[in-house]
């Protein structure tokens, strides 16, 4: 089939790699959301689909809004006879969707219906789903509510991150769309609604949402850990400035007694933290405006009073 292909971070780039080796399929263009400005610096920084596609000869089209005339055109132009979407990350109107002739094809990182949404890999882990997957889908207005032509399933691991999590489905996800064009192209695949029942949804995790409650249970907060890592980054305070945690281990056969939730202590060469149900052991931190360091290193610099917390 000739495809356009959409998508903007590196999540999407395995996919674009494998249809760029389907001897099957002729990639002629990519979609990616525009140039950001990123870094200290804010440098306007291209997405990693621009840049792959870039590297691969493509021409890349970069529209504000995936309804701008321009861009309709010249996707009418290509005539794609399918879309196939990774993580673009804009809306698709109705005129955009009506170009191609098997219509634009998402693999979404969540076994549809579960999790419909911007981060299904966080809400997977910040909820303790043991199992999650991805799916593949026609793009409709709704949200993520499209028929269903193909799904898998992973095992979440009890110390995966979200970054983690994600760079499995997208390599594994790569094949499953891959396999979802050819079949739609063999006419071998159709697509089935979506089960009523069973919806849930995964809205962008924001900065305060990583913000760390370490009045939760330890397991809550190792759940919030690894699901904001690496990206917003779950953090906390202390002494008035933010300080981001990455992974921590739950050390759930210790009560924290009389501490009070965020207490911080040196328990032999750990450094722990009370949370609302047991201490947790902090590996490493990103202090305010200083690179990334061991708790321990961390700990010898701010030498914290007895009973002090973060907040």
């Amino acid at each position: 089939m000739r495809l356009v292909f959409a998508g903007t971070p590196a999540a999407a780039v395995p996919s674009l790699d494998a249809l760029l080796a389907s001897d099957r399929h002729d990639v002629v263009a990519a979609v990616t959301r525009p140039d950001r400005p990123a870094g200290r610096g804010r440098a306007l920084t291209p997405s990693p689909v621009k840049e792959r596609a870039e590297a691969a000869g493509l021409e890349v089209l970069t529209p504000e809004k995936a309804s701008d005339p321009a861009f309709l055109d010249r996707l009418r132009a290509l005539a794609p006879d399918c879309c196939p979407v990774v993580a673009y990350g804009a809306l698709l109107r109705p005129e955009a969707l009506a170009i191609p002739r098997y219509g634009w094809v998402n693999l979404h990182f969540s076994v549809l219906p579960a999790w419909r949404g911007a981060a299904p890999v966080q809400h997977a882990i910040l909820a303790g789903d043991d199992i999650t997957g991805a799916a593949t889908f026609q793009i409709e207005e709704g949200l993520d509510t499209g028929p269903v032509y193909g799904t898998f399933t992973t095992t979440i691991d009890s110390r995966d991150t979200s970054g983690d999590l994600l760079a499995r489905l997208a390599v594994d996800g790569a094949g499953l769309l891959v396999a979802t064009l050819d079949g739609i192209e063999d006419g071998r695949l159709e697509a089935v609604p979506q089960p009523q029942d069973g919806a849930s949804y995964a809205p962008k995790v924001s900065v305060d949402d990583a913000h760390i409650d370490w009045t939760a249970p330890a397991l809550r907060v190792d759940r919030v850990v690894r699901a904001c890592t690496p990206d917003p980054g779950a953090w906390t305070t202390f002494r008035g400035r933010r300080v981001k945690v990455l992974p921590v281990e739950p050390l759930t056969d210790s009560q924290p007694d009389s501490a009070q939730p965020g207490e911080i202590r040196m328990a032999g060469r750990d450094v722990q933290v009370a949370t609302g149900s047991s201490w947790i052991r902090l590996g490493d931190v990103r202090p305010e405006g200083k690179p990334v360091m061991s708790a321990d290193a961390w700990l010898r610099g701010v030498r914290p009073e007895p009973g002090e917390t973060f907040q």
